[in-house]
């Protein structure tokens, strides 16, 4: 196999609860992951100069180690040692920094690549303990589907899959740190959390709207707070016939839940005349979790 294309697909958190710093300064969470049918292309081609090299759509991004897809590369070649290289082109359309794992989704694409490209054997579950060293999302995007992340993020537990719905998401034309969200989440008596249980107990009944109705985001209560314009495309969402919307992980991207592809359009119409969001797509619940 000389040439290999993927499809790295995007996450967003139908729920996301934090439950506690820990001592190693990690915290604990709770989250239910639901891949979207949003996605980065990867195209892996082996070549006979030893090495990795990267290319990408984007000028802002590293194309050495700083990138994740490099990192993952990288990880697998050494410990098999490869002797060929692979040259990874990279076309980014999930959002960057935006709280949809579009990096750890192109890190675990390259991942599964990098394994069938050069016929290593390794198992689904063997790659996800690798992944989990190159970010705590990776795991998850390697399995894919609906799931329910635990501890840092590393513990899955596959779920029935989600309703499938019409999903509205919308970037904001600003960064958001990750690290500052956390740093200033505050957990105490007062904090509103998630019901992170609801939000199980729909999907398993396969119940679009109490699903909906159940999602929470407790970092939003941080990233909401410095940052109006989340507010501000969540509340035209639901003014446009949301079910609702939510931020997904530390934000800023914002998704919506729709019955129907029209109200979900016209919301899309809306946010761009009222020029709140840089990014916006439509697109839709993704529910094979068997490949690439």
């Amino acid at each position: 196999m000389k040439e290999l294309n993927l499809r790295a697909m995007a996450k967003i958190n139908l729920g996301l609860d934090v439950l506690r710093r820990r001592e190693d300064g990690y915290h604990e969470v709770r989250m239910v992951m639901q891949t979207v049918q949003l996605y980065d292309k990867i195209t892996l081609r082996r070549t006979q100069k030893p090495g990795i090299e990267v290319s990408t759509n984007l000028y802002y991004l590293p194309v050495n180690e700083n990138n994740l897809v490099y990192k993952a590369a990288k990880l697998l070649m050494e410990e098999f040692s490869i002797a060929e290289g692979v040259h990874i082109n990279l076309q980014k359309y999930i959002p960057v920094a935006a709280g949809m794992a579009g990096g750890s989704s192109d890190a675990a694409a390259v991942l599964f690549g990098i394994n069938r490209m050069f016929g290593l054997g390794l198992s689904q579950e063997k790659l996800m303990k690798r992944g989990v060293k190159l970010g705590a999302d990776v795991p998850y995007c390697l399995m894919r589907g609906t799931a329910l992340a635990e501890g840092i993020g590393e513990k899955l537990t596959a779920l029935k899959p989600a309703p499938r719905c019409p999903v509205l998401i919308a970037k904001p034309a600003i960064s958001v740190s990750t690290k500052f969200v956390y740093e200033h989440l505050v957990l105490d008596e007062n904090t509103r959390h998630p019901d992170i249980d609801a939000t199980l107990r729909a999907i398993e009944a396969g119940d679009v709207r109490a699903m909906a109705a159940s999602m929470g985001n407790v970092l939003e209560s941080v990233t909401c707070a410095r940052y109006p314009v989340i507010g501000q495309i969540k509340e035209t969402m639901l003014e446009y016939g949301a079910m609702n919307a939510l931020m997904s992980g530390s934000g800023p991207t914002v998704f919506g839940l729709f019955e129907g592809k029209a109200a979900a359009r016209e919301a899309l119409y809306a946010l761009k005349k009222r020029n709140l969001a840089r990014q916006v797509y439509l697109t839709e619940m993704y529910q094979n979790r068997r490949s690439q």
